[in-house]
């Protein structure tokens, strides 16, 4: 849904630039905005490219609208103009993203919850294999019991199941390269057993810098998520190669719809496969043994039941509540690390991060002050 959002919203900023460049044409309304060369000025593709996010923002996020009325005032815009004057730079961009945001609300996500009750909410009917208590078939996705940080607990529910029917970018299908993807293990091959054996040596033996990149990646909720991650670097790769205004545009909306295309594919296979997730396939297989693996916030390597084992993440969110193959991580990582070489022809990113040993989030053991 992230990657929809960034979608649109980029979809709409390119196609209020288009109408002030000679070639380009917008993805609803083609080349029917075109403006004369004498008015392709950077200021009133600012003008234009600002009214095209604040009217796309308003319709994703509904809730935000006086956030955004007061980012559109601080750039010198009034969030009252609503021109729809194809010779003013305000009317170009409210006309391109009005025109992105009707295509996009017919488009199979349910964004409007017009197709089943709660906005984004599946229409298709999926029904998990497993439950939280039984594991029918190892195989498959099963929604876990999660504590929901406040003593209770929540029972995972498929994010978006219905997600392969979103009418996609540029690809043709959701299914169109499933020839060429490969199958997941399955139980109950050695191929399953060993990657648990993995996952239990990796889980026993991991270092600081393990559990930096697992928080770093975890894009979990209240982050940017994976395709924001991707957006966060290509601003990086904006300001490293001093982009102006033509650059950005055409960068974020290849990138942003490239990643948007990778979760409909990715979603669709895990809709699929409906792969079981790691979590379930460990404790499966070693339900009643004891294993040697990481045994949860400040406590280390030590000797668990394999029921009880957790990945190295929050309580709150042990693993993400859908299928897991295949890795919408490493879908959306690929595909935007290949946007990003494509677009500036360099294969070296040269940002970095840096984090301090022992700092880890998750490891952290938080104690109540004493009164």
């Amino acid at each position: 849904m992230v990657a929809r959002m960034l979608a649109i919203t980029h979809t709409c900023i390119y196609d209020a630039w288009s109408a002030y460049d000679g070639i380009a044409v917008g993805t609803q309304l083609r080349g029917k905005l075109r403006r004369p060369s004498a008015e392709r000025t950077d200021a009133n593709k600012k003008e234009a490219l600002s009214y095209a996010a604040h009217t796309c923002l308003k319709d994703l996020f509904p809730s935000q609208t006086e956030y955004f009325d007061a980012i559109l005032s601080g750039l010198g815009f009034d969030p009252g103009n609503n021109s729809a004057d194809p010779a003013s730079p305000a009317g170009i961009g409210h006309l391109a993203a009005r025109a992105v945001i009707r295509f996009r609300h017919a488009d199979g996500s349910n964004q409007l919850g017009d197709m089943n009750p709660g906005a984004y909410s599946d229409y298709t009917g999926y029904a998990p294999v497993n439950t939280p208590d039984q594991i029918n078939d190892p195989n498959r996705w099963q929604p876990l019991r999660v504590p929901d940080g406040k003593g209770g607990f929540i029972v995972q529910k498929f994010i978006a199941p219905h997600w392969e029917k979103v009418v996609p970018f540029a690809l043709v299908s959701a299914d169109q390269f499933d020839a060429d993807v490969a199958p997941p293990a399955m139980f109950p091959s050695q191929e399953y057993r060993k990657q648990v054996r993995q996952i239990i040596d990796y889980s026993a033996k991991l270092t600081d810098e393990h559990k930096a990149i697992a928080e770093y990646w975890a894009d979990g909720p209240a982050s940017e998520t994976p395709p924001g991650h991707w957006g966060l670097f290509a601003q990086f790769v904006s300001a490293r190669d001093s982009h102006n205004i033509d650059q950005d545009t055409k960068m974020f909306f290849a990138l942003h719809n490239a990643i948007f295309d990778a979760g409909i594919v990715s979603w669709h296979l895990k809709r699929n496969y409906n792969y079981v997730r790691p979590i379930t396939a460990l404790r499966f297989l070693r339900q009643g043994k004891m294993i040697r693996a990481w045994g949860g916030p400040g406590k280390g390597t030590m000797v668990i039941k394999g029921e009880d084992w957790n990945p190295y993440q929050p309580a709150t969110f042990p693993t993400p509540p859908f299928p897991e193959y295949s890795s919408g991580h490493s879908v959306f990582s690929r595909t935007g690390a290949e946007i990003l070489r494509m677009f500036t022809s360099n294969e070296s990113f040269g940002g970095s991060v840096t984090v301090r040993a022992g700092s880890s989030l998750v490891d952290r053991v938080w104690r109540r002050p004493k009164t």
